[in-house]
């Protein structure tokens, strides 16, 4: 049985409808490390994936300390309390945030530049101190056909005049289909932190004109010409099976699921 945190949002909600065997936390919000305790002894769990977070970058600069209970010291009370159970936490490819290099990053290469991802990075360090057996996802921004928050595919097809991306901007974007469809394998890794996600060679300005081009909407794509790279180069876990499509290949199958590509 699995028990997934934020069963109610974007990741988890996801991983509930597509998963089998899994059970909806409830939240964690105030939570002390004896109530998360119990929570996982009463759910009688083999195995914790661990969605809730606070993941938005300018909520967490706004308050610092709402980000490191939800981001730090709940995911701590989990390793702490998942003895005998495999605990998987998604942490976030913004560790790769403050890097002065271009990518794609290895799992080595983590630098953080702001509160959440410095929160995550601390997350994960903590976490395998406890239980070398965790997992981590640095998974990379995800998206569907989602009304109740933003993300590239909705900003895509929303659009209509124009949107705006960076040649020089490289970095995955994933399907959450995809997520939820590898958490068997997920499940199955070695302990550690592992980039997580679809990959590609090319930057956001191309993959958004292939993008339009593939789903026939015309409208212009401006080249803001900067940009973040968080561009991730997740070998590790593809070695180990957990496999995606690439960014292109993803997006595409994203838009045959709900009907705007043939």
């Amino acid at each position: 049985m699995v028990l997934v945190t934020g069963a109610g949002g974007f990741v988890g909600g996801k991983i509930m409808e597509v998963c089998r065997d899994v059970i909806a936390c409830p939240s964690l919000r105030g939570a002390s490390e004896d109530d998360v305790r119990r929570i996982i002894e009463e759910s009688g769990a083999d195995t914790v994936i661990h969605t809730a977070a606070i993941s938005d970058i300018l909520t967490c600069e706004r308050d610092p300390e709402a980000s490191y209970i939800a981001n730090v010291q709940i995911p701590v009370y989990l390793a702490r309390a998942s003895k005998n159970i495999k605990l998987i936490c998604f942490s976030s490819d913004q560790v790769y945030s403050g890097s002065s290099e271009e990518g794609p990053f290895s799992e080595d290469m983590a630098k953080p530049s702001n509160i959440y991802s410095v929160h995550k990075l601390e997350m994960e360090n903590r976490v395998l101190d406890i239980d070398p057996d965790a997992v981590m996802l640095r998974a990379e921004w995800m998206y569907d056909y989602y009304l109740k928050r933003s993300n590239y595919f909705m900003g895509i097809i929303n659009a209509t005049e124009s949107v705006r991306y960076s040649s020089r901007q490289y970095r995955g974007i994933t399907y959450v289909k995809e997520v939820a469809e590898n958490m068997d394998k997920v499940i199955g890794l070695p302990g550690g932190a592992y980039n997580f996600g679809s990959e590609t060679t090319k930057s956001m300005y191309e993959i958004t004109k292939e993008f339009l081009a593939a789903i026939g909407k015309n409208i212009a794509v401006e080249d803001t010409q900067s940009g973040q790279n968080l561009w991730i180069n997740c070998e590790k876990a593809r070695k180990l099976g957990v496999v995606f499509s690439s960014v292109e290949d993803g997006l595409k199958s994203c838009a045959r699921d709900y009907g705007l590509l043939i």
